[in-house]
């Protein structure tokens, strides 16, 4: 519950995307529970530039905000459909991934129903006076034992790139925004090979028939996503738990090597560019389209109204040129470090990352007695499940449990046939 005349706070949320967004949802029936969750945005949007007609989730539905963790919650998807009366038609879709843009729809209808939920609310500073965490916002100050980040994450630009990014060289999370400056070019290149990437090719390959697209991409091939049942035990709390007790240079070299679990793309959409290809070379025409894997991109210059970008195939080890008019940036995203957290406060490891326990609770500077707690800032200490949707009801109950100190939601021990550890 939250009383909007309180200044002082069990738990102040700071960032409204998916994973504090569940977690308001999951403390909204908690009745000894003050909680207030900030945004800076007017209202709630997920990734807003990549929500293209036919994109879905990677998750099934049941990986909605609550679910997992509480499945009678009234902020379920379920519980949306029929506040929106399509649960017949969703019914008779059969569709265990729904649309992304259903899944924004959904997550504004919760965030706009909840009170905890303030948006236009910046966060300027977030400090320890000695007994509480001080949260300054707009002009005001809150105050609360408990602090959970849920920042988000922050676009990846290649170093190479940035001394290109203009109207005309853009990441990809602005791609719907930025579609007029791509009116009138002959040739367009992206950049990155994850799901983004993929379905930006497939719009631009549909949206522009006559324009070359180029995809290009440093990982060893357009892969499918492990979607194989025992394959996605990674995305359990069981796997979670096993990661979490490997040693730092152990799980750092893991992360790296399990790119297909979670950075490659869904095999439909995959096969849809596919269809798209084959459909184009019908007759013997040659598709306007070029898709190369092992290639990085090690600079770029701007050359008349387009681009020069100079590449390496890396098995080869060969350069070359690639001249475009236009760059979309499927580079990722990274965990974002708050600008208003004072820097004193967090006890880093050796790379600068969170020190994050098994209650994703920060390890602090000596003194503070607070707890702070992250959302898809630890993938480094939890492996590839962190930023995963199907896991945030989890975790938020997790965090729930250890900031209350007591059992609000149930776990149950076991979530994987697989035994990860000896």
């Amino acid at each position: 519950m939250t009383d909007h005349a309180r200044t002082d706070y069990d738990m102040v949320g700071i960032g409204l995307g998916p994973f504090n967004l569940g977690l308001a949802a999951l403390a909204e029936p908690v009745a000894d529970l003050d909680a207030l969750f900030l945004d800076a945005r007017p209202e709630f949007r997920w990734h807003p530039g990549l929500l293209l007609d036919g994109a879905r989730l990677q998750v099934p539905f049941l990986a909605d905000l609550v679910t997992l963790v509480d499945p009678t919650s009234r902020w379920s998807f379920l519980a949306y459909l029929r506040a929106r009366d399509r649960l017949f038609p969703f019914y008779f879709a059969e569709r265990f991934h729904v649309p992304r843009r259903e899944y924004d729809d959904y997550c504004r209808w919760v965030a706009q129903s909840l009170p905890s939920c303030r948006f236009g609310s910046t966060v300027d500073s977030v400090r320890w006076d000695g007994d509480r965490f001080v949260v300054a916002t707009g002009g005001t100050e809150v105050t609360a034992r408990n602090v959970v980040l849920g920042v988000g994450t922050a676009p990846v630009v290649p170093a190479a790139l940035e001394p290109v990014l203009g109207k005309r060289v853009f990441h990809a999370g602005r791609y719907l925004d930025q579609l007029p400056a791509l009116e009138g070019t002959r040739d367009v290149t992206v950049v990155g090979s994850g799901q983004s990437g993929a379905e930006v090719f497939l719009d631009l390959l549909r949206r522009s028939p006559d324009t070359r697209v180029r995809w290009l991409t440093r990982s060893p091939a357009f892969a499918p996503m492990e979607y194989s049942r025992l394959g996605l035990e990674h995305f359990t709390p069981d796997y979670t738990r096993y990661f979490r007790e490997l040693p730092e240079g152990t799980r750092d070299r893991l992360v790296a090597r399990q790119w297909q679990l979670y950075k490659a793309v869904s095999a439909d959409t995959l096969a849809e560019i596919h269809d798209v290809l084959y459909d184009r070379g019908i007759g013997g025409r040659t598709p306007a389209a070029e898709l190369m894997p092992n290639v990085a991109v090690e600079g770029a210059v701007a050359h008349g109204d387009g681009y020069r970008l100079r590449c390496r195939q890396v098995e080869q080890d060969r350069t070359f040129e690639v001249a475009t008019d236009a760059v979309v940036l499927a580079t990722g995203y990274t965990a974002r470090r708050p600008d208003f957290l004072d820097p004193a406060l967090v006890d880093r490891d050796s790379r600068g990352r969170y020190r994050v326990d098994e209650h994703h609770r920060v390890r602090l500077a000596p003194g503070v007695a607070g707890s702070l707690f992250v959302q898809n800032a630890e993938l480094h200490t939890h492996g590839v499940g962190a930023p995963d949707l199907g896991l945030g009801a989890w975790r938020s109950a997790t965090i729930l449990n250890a900031l209350t100190g007591r059992e609000v939601y149930r776990l149950p021990a076991r979530t994987a046939y697989t035994t990860f550890g000896a």
